[in-house]
């Protein structure tokens, strides 16, 4: 009995203190602003996020990561600094002429802060301010809040998110595959090769090339037009390149394909119908992305999954080729497709019609961890691209999260708030492109203006 009455008196003062609590958040309501700013001088806060602002942009562009990537910082009013990466390959420019119109603006409103710059993105690499700027947006937000991006997403549907490697190709099948098998025993369970006219070029009767048309390869003519075509005799041998490498590895590793020569269309169907046998997990950008009609004609034509999207910005294009039934997978970089939200945005349009979605990202840790928090939120994600397996250096750029960052094929969400790194300074400047500075200052950008209103 005299517990009971113990245990009573206990709850009773427990209520009267939280009465009495409650009673003094009601009266702090009616204090004026400079006591109630006095009172929270003891909270350790890291920032006010309705406050923040931007004060800064600033750029280091790593090179050898294993491509040359300009890293940007975004500061802010309080102290806060944020992290994101234009595209691997792409100009520091198209971050630092959007400087003028970012200056005041609350990197917290994401959202908002997107809408005012994706006017100045395109396609594939001259997306990379846009989407760097983003990124270093959603880090900041997570940063004031005290949360992980993946989190400001709508939390995660993986805590781990599933990586496949590119591997550099060599002529020998065989020798291909025992390179893949390396990967495999490095903990990768999703691989990827390139294979195609390269592998040709000194092959008699392989490929027709008409007189005049451009060399193989030719980076600037689109496939349609360089009059180039594999013969049967060439598919037949990228075939047994193939099917040399499934010897090697087997056939329950998911094996992916690209970069086979700018072909003509009818070459494309050819080669991917003989690609059947050896069960790709997919072939992508057999011809561009902005003539869906030529990819629906193949993915039509075959049973090998048709891949794309790795230079496409925004939703409006995937959604296109999605409607059109041109793909069966979809292939977003996250540092041309417009940033983290708008590729989960593009997932989650594509898994409404039941696509899949891989992910294409060749930068350094900055882009990845982006990457990784997109792909844990993004329900229908199949595979993140990881291109710098044998960069020794690149987990180093950063702090913040237990090592290794790759463990076992996969990266971990972090719990961490923002994208949850911070910069190495010692490393990254090992690493800068001759020539380039560490987050120099940039006054140069402040006052850039111009009537930017896409409408009379």
């Amino acid at each position: 009995m005299k517990r009971k009455v113990e245990e009573l008196g206990g709850r009773r003062s427990f209520f009267r203190k939280l009465g009495a609590a409650a009673a003094g958040l009601g009266a702090a309501s009616v204090l004026p602003d400079a006591t109630l700013e006095g009172a929270m001088q003891g909270v350790n806060k890291s920032s006010m996020p309705s406050q923040l602002k931007i004060t800064d942009l600033r750029v280091a562009v790593v090179t050898g990561a294993p491509f040359t990537c300009p890293i940007i910082r975004i500061d802010t009013n309080q102290g806060l600094s944020g992290y994101g990466e234009v595209r691997d390959g792409a100009s520091k420019t198209y971050a630092l002429m959007l400087k003028s119109r970012l200056l005041g603006e609350n990197p917290c409103s994401v959202d908002k802060v997107f809408r005012k710059i994706k006017q100045f993105g395109h396609a594939a690499r001259q997306a990379g301010g846009v989407c760097g700027v983003e990124m270093a947006c959603w880090d900041l937000a997570g940063k004031a809040f005290g949360v992980p991006v993946y989190q400001m997403l709508g939390g995660r549907f993986r805590d781990r998110v599933r990586l496949y490697a590119d591997t550099t190709e060599v002529e020998d099948g065989h020798a291909q595959g025992r390179r893949l098998k390396e990967r495999m025993d490095h903990g990768l369970t999703f691989l990827k090769v390139d294979f195609g006219v390269n592998l040709l070029k000194d092959k008699p009767g392989t490929l027709n090339r008409p007189a005049g048309a451009p060399a193989a390869g030719s980076d600037m003519v689109m496939h349609p037009f360089t009059s180039l075509a594999i013969t049967d005799k060439g598919v037949a041998y990228l075939s047994d390149f193939v099917a040399a490498i499934r010897e090697e590895i087997g056939m329950e590793v998911p094996l992916a394909s690209d970069h086979y020569g700018h072909i003509d269309v009818n070459s494309c169907i050819r080669l991917a119908r003989a690609m059947e046998k050896h069960q790709l997990a997919w072939m992508e950008d057999m011809v561009p992305w902005q003539l869906g009609h030529l990819m629906k004609q193949i993915k039509d034509a075959t049973e090998t999954p048709i891949l794309t999207g790795e230079d496409i910005y925004l939703k409006e294009d995937f959604a296109k080729l999605v409607d059109m039934g041109a793909v069966d997978m979809i292939h977003p970089d996250l540092a041309s497709a417009g940033g983290i939200l708008e590729t989960k945005k593009i997932g989650d349009y594509a898994q409404e019609r039941g696509v899949a979605m891989a992910m294409h990202f060749a930068g350094t840790p900055v882009s990845f961890m982006a990457n990784v928090h997109c792909a844990s939120a993004t329900e229908n994600f199949i595979a993140l691209e990881h291109h710098s397996i044998e960069v020794p250096w690149w987990e180093d750029m950063v702090t913040g999260l237990p090592k290794p960052l790759v463990k076992d094929g996969h990266a971990v969400a972090p719990d961490a708030p923002g994208l949850g790194i911070e910069l190495n300074p010692d490393v990254v400047k090992q690493h800068l492109l001759k020539g380039e500075g560490y987050f120099e200052p940039t006054p140069q950008w402040d006052t850039e203006r111009s009537w930017d209103r896409l409408w009379s």
